[in-house]
């Protein structure tokens, strides 16, 4: 015997022949439902009370709205580009977390109290008692609930009350208009606007004009510059180097994106004298005696590759446990990555500061799907 062919089930003629409300009453029947109380919450329509309760609901919607509106506003016009503590601006670009966190929070926030409101003024005071049974539901359940949904939606009235549905759906749909341009928002920058000199393609290691590019350690002191010479390293040591030009001495603003900037930090390695090692085709003659630099961004994900392992010349990264050979061009020897790490063109001048020749010829960082070749 089939499903419809049990008592209390209508045939598929019998099914298509049936109001909403007699699918919503068979619904209850099929599901072994007991009404025992349903009184609507409004038994007298347009009362002072009523028309309160709707204006209430509709103010959390129209809030949620509102604040949509502001975290689009915000997430797009608001400045968000980096400036230094203290600087003009600060105080602005500080607060742009907080205030589209604040915002897209406030958004969900009065979406759901503007719902739960509509539920607990709008709905019929019903209590009903149901027996649970297990399996599939068939055509006939799917039908007979999505009719009684659809009586639900007609005993609270929703299609009268103009007001909650049109705020309701404005927040709704701001809502949704927010979270595809929050989507959407990193994908709408062309990274390689500018072409030669795009961000994808260009370091601050990159050469302005005849200015020399020194490499510079970290001391701690921003003020303090402190280039490197060749002897201040042992040999199987690595210390991390950042750009410095002499036009920004005393810049601190200058200074800190140097050090700050993603793309900037290098490990200087000295391998051990005598130490064999396989050159990349082009790039034979981009170290410096004993002396290597690459880029410290693991080519995974962007982790720094901050360890040097001596013994056997392999850069680490703690992320996700890529190893990098130094001695062969800091080609990836395990883990996930899958890029060599680049390596920066360095010599002495002639005072016997480390300098850079040129700025990386690749990308650095991850790898990307429109790399040069």
């Amino acid at each position: 015997m089939s499903a419809t062919d049990t008592p209390g089930r209508p045939s598929p003629e019998e099914l298509e022949g049936m109001s909403q409300e007699e699918l919503a009453r068979l619904a209850g029947t099929l599901d072994d439902v007991e009404v025992v109380h349903n009184a609507p919450k409004w038994p007298v329509r347009g009362t002072r009370a009523e028309k309160r309760a709707e204006r209430t609901v509709a103010a959390w919607f129209i809030l949620s709205a509102l604040s949509a509106l502001g975290f689009i506003v915000a997430f797009i016009a608001w400045p968000h580009e980096y400036v230094a503590p203290g600087a003009p601006g600060y105080g602005w670009y500080a607060s742009y977390n907080p205030a589209i966190g604040f915002l897209f929070g406030f958004t969900v926030l009065a979406l759901g109290i503007g719902v739960i409101a509509y539920v607990r003024k709008f709905f019929p005071e019903e209590v009903s008692v149901q027996q649970r049974h297990d399996g599939r539901s068939d055509e006939v359940d799917r039908r007979t609930i999505m009719a009684q949904l659809a009586s639900a939606g007609k005993s609270t009235d929703i299609a009268r009350r103009k007001l909650i549905t049109r705020s309701a759906g404005a927040a709704a749909g701001i809502f949704g208009i927010g979270l595809g341009i929050a989507a959407l928002g990193p994908l709408i920058r062309n990274p390689w606007k500018g072409g030669d000199q795009a961000a994808l393609w260009v370091t601050p290691w990159a050469p302005k004009g005849d200015e020399t590019v020194y490499l510079r350690r970290d001391t701690g002191i921003l003020g303090e510059i402190s280039r490197v010479r060749p002897e201040d390293m042992e040999p199987g040591s690595m210390e991390t180097v950042f750009p410095y030009r002499e036009s920004e001495r005393g810049n601190e603003e200058e200074l800190l994106h140097a050090q700050r900037a993603s793309d900037t930090p290098v490990m200087l390695i000295r391998l051990r004298p005598g130490t064999e090692t396989i050159k990349r085709q082009g790039q034979e003659n981009f170290h410096f005696g004993d002396y290597y630099a690459f880029s410290k961004v693991c080519t995974h994900l962007g982790c720094p590759t901050s360890l040097y392992q001596a013994q056997d010349n392999r850069i680490l990264c703690p992320c996700h446990q890529s190893q990098f050979l130094a001695t062969e061009y800091a080609r990836p020897v395990f883990g996930p990555a899958t890029r060599a790490l680049p390596q920066l063109p360095i010599t002495v001048d002639s005072e016997g500061y480390f300098v850079a020749r040129s700025d990386f010829i690749e990308p650095v960082g991850p790898a990307f799907w429109e790399r040069r070749p």
